[in-house]
């Protein structure tokens, strides 16, 4: 089990083998998150770049063009574009 020790100004340090599970190093960011029964988990927020090669891939579906991408996107825009300007029901 890793244990650490707070310093008078609130500081730890992270023992290696946590920072080594966790693969982060000087400079990295690090969130804590407590869970709704008091625990709080510790998650690394630095991935590298080579993790998240492949994330977006789901076999069957067709490549998309850059130029398909910018209309989509445009489209978006103006969806929410028409979205704020059209007044929803029940408000004065």
């Amino acid at each position: 089990m890793a244990t650490a020790k707070i310093t008078s100004k609130g500081q730890v340090t992270i023992p290696r083998t946590i920072r080594e599970h966790l693969h982060v190093a000087e400079g990295d960011r690090i969130d804590f998150r407590v869970a709704e029964d008091g625990t709080v988990r510790l998650v690394s927020l630095s991935r590298p770049v080579r993790d998240l090669f492949g994330m977006l891939h789901r076999p069957g579906r067709k490549p998309v063009s850059v130029e398909e991408m910018d209309e989509a996107i445009a489209a978006g825009r103006e969806e929410a574009v028409r979205r704020t300007r059209t007044p929803r029901s029940g408000t004065s």
